[in-house]
């Protein structure tokens, strides 16, 4: 496996930012040695990927940190994309765009400097928190450029505009671009398919009964919706970590690593 760290000019936000990247190997470490097996980097194919969100007040280190990722992505044979948004909900605030970033620029420049897919059918994004309202958003926005998105604890009605200066109270007045409910009914009206969906969260988390209702609705608007839920867990660590390797062995893949698994090249 690789990790990299990467700064690079962002001609939508004028300055430089951050992301880590998770390349999964070839030939996994674990399995040399094992009769029949032999080391390579040679790739068969270009990996999928996932755009992998982060919560307010985090930033492109905190999923490799706090969870596990590195080794889900090793085991499943999926590129990792992690960046930093700061706290500005992957939405328009002020003259950071957010928007065209994650939309445009960052798929272009990840698929033209690593070796993921450019396949739609190749592309997922998922986030926590503040990330999950992200992935809805821009999951909604342009539906047709991934096949999954993944939720946990998505703070369903939060409002970009305010979030940054008082994010609990911008969580139940979502402004009318960023309504999320409206964006779904949107999807449905002009025809489009919505992405398959995965949503959880924990039964103790404060975000529990809005992020239950926002996924009946998705449901409700003719969505393909995964619900799950933890007992006792709440807004936490360990409840994304167990869930972003759910959400890992969930994706409807079509790549030719999706056949390997766990198993070596």
């Amino acid at each position: 496996m690789a990790k990299l760290t990467c700064n690079f000019y962002s001609y939508v936000l004028n300055r430089a930012v951050d992301i880590t990247a998770v390349l999964p190997s070839v030939t996994c470490p674990e399995s040399l040695g094992m009769a029949g097996i032999v080391p390579s980097h040679a790739l068969p194919a270009k990996f999928p990927v996932l755009y992998l969100l982060h919560g307010f007040g985090n930033n492109h280190a905190q999923w490799t940190g706090y969870t596990n990722v590195e080794m889900y992505a090793e085991e499943q044979r999926i590129a990792i994309i992690n960046l930093s948004a700061e706290n500005k909900a992957y939405a328009k605030v002020g003259g950071d765009d957010f928007m065209r970033f994650i939309d445009e620029e960052l798929p272009a420049f990840v698929k033209n400097y690593f070796p993921v897919s450019d396949r739609p059918e190749d592309t997922y994004i998922a986030g926590l928190s503040m990330g999950g309202f992200g992935t809805y958003l821009h999951a909604f926005t342009h539906p047709e450029n991934y096949k999954a998105a993944g939720t946990f604890s998505a703070a369903v009605s939060l409002n970009p505009q305010t979030f940054a200066e008082n994010p609990m109270g911008s969580l139940e007045k979502p402004a009318p671009e960023y309504d999320l409910y409206a964006l779904a009914e949107k999807v449905r009206a002009e025809g489009k398919a919505f992405p398959k969906i995965y949503a959880a969260c924990g039964t103790a988390d404060f975000l529990y009964e809005a992020d239950k209702k926002f996924a009946a609705k998705l449901q409700e608007l003719g969505a393909d919706v995964t619900w799950d839920e933890i007992e006792g867990r709440g807004h936490e660590w360990r409840f994304w970590d167990a869930e972003i390797e759910k959400f890992l062995e969930w994706l409807p893949r079509t790549d030719v690593y999706a056949e390997m698994g766990k198993r070596s090249v």
